[in-house]
């Protein structure tokens, strides 16, 4: 009896396991120990950075790309390396609910606990969704994660060689003393020509909210403060009171104004997004199956199939999730 109770037991745990991205093995087998390659630290060197300075990681959807900054010695942010998605799940826009396939996007904040040596999928991170703004919404799922593989239900899939890189820049800097680093998604990059093709999107006004954070870390190089009211993102605000406690109600007053550098970025790119609105010149908006992949590895699966990119590149045994869909990504980098 003793023997079925634990067997069953086990079972469960299993099933609970399995149900997101999270770990089913349990040995760990060296790979989150691995040194950063010394190419990625002569880099660092070249830019001024040290392995333990601050990190801060952004995510593309359209353009499947995850890009790692780290502060250098003059104490901005530089990019370290950008590496390309081989897969997301979902469509552009943010997570809902549990089991919507939806890949999140927002600012997220992750520490040494949610750090997943014992992945499934080779190494991940937890981004840590819902955050306190998606919490307070009502939006639900768990374990949404950046991890290796090739496959995605919700989660960020570098391939094992990328997210083996990426965990240990992470880890390096946390050990350094970093409390947490920020994760920005983001469904594109904000720029005037991608505001434009999605302007009639039912997303439109939570990405302007996002294009405030993105715009603030393009003219500064530095970390934007997160804050939440009135059921939005709002950033680098100080408030009378101090941080409102509750992400629904009314923002309180600002003592604060607005960097007039970050100002005259909006302002310049709403003028830009106009004309471009004006003129007609705007490409239509993308209409996603279910998800994308970069378009370095979906050659390597046009012309090969699955077994090709496997090849090609570090992945464990895991199946690509939904290659139809993949190789039906509409993004092209030509644009």
């Amino acid at each position: 009896m003793m023997f079925t109770a634990v067997r069953t037991g086990g079972i469960v745990l299993l099933a609970l396991f399995l149900s997101a991205c999270v770990s089913t093995v349990l040995d760990v087998d060296g790979k989150a120990t691995q040194a950063i390659p010394a190419a990625l630290v002569a880099e660092m060197s070249r830019k001024s950075m040290s392995a333990s300075a601050p990190i801060l990681v952004r995510i593309f959807k359209q353009e499947s790309e995850l890009e790692i900054w780290k502060r250098d010695r003059s104490g901005r942010y530089a990019l370290l390396k950008a590496y390309p998605m081989c897969r997301w799940s979902g469509k552009l826009g943010p997570k809902k609910r549990d089991g919507d396939r939806q890949a999140p996007e927002g600012f997220y904040h992750v520490s040494a606990g949610m750090l997943n040596p014992n992945s499934q999928y080779y190494l991940s991170f937890n981004l840590g969704y819902p955050n306190t703004l998606e919490a307070a919404l009502g939006y639900t799922g768990e374990a949404l994660m950046v991890h290796g593989a090739c496959s995605s239900s919700g989660c960020f899939a570098l391939t094992d060689e990328g997210v083996a890189e990426i965990y240990a820049v992470a880890r390096e800097a946390l050990k350094g003393g970093q409390g947490t680093f920020q994760v920005q998604a983001f469904p594109f990059r904000m720029t005037p020509q991608n505001m434009a093709k999605y302007r009639n999107d039912p997303n439109f006004s939570f990405w302007s909210d996002l294009k405030l954070g993105y715009d603030i870390f393009e003219v500064t190089r530095r970390q934007p403060k997160v804050s939440y009211c009135e059921g939005r993102y709002v950033f680098d605000r100080e408030f009378e009171g101090g941080e409102p406690r509750d992400p629904l109600a009314s923002c309180p007053p600002a003592l604060n104004a607005a960097d007039p550098l970050v100002a005259g970025r909006q302002q310049s790119d709403r003028v830009a997004m106009d004309d471009l609105l004006s003129t007609g010149s705007v490409l239509s908006a993308h209409a996603y199956s279910d998800g994308g992949m970069h378009p370095s590895f979906r050659k390597l699966l046009e012309r090969g199939g699955q077994a090709s990119l496997a090849k090609r590149t570090s992945l464990t045994s895991v199946p690509i999730s939904r290659p139809e869909a993949a190789l039906a990504d509409p993004h092209s980098p030509n644009e």
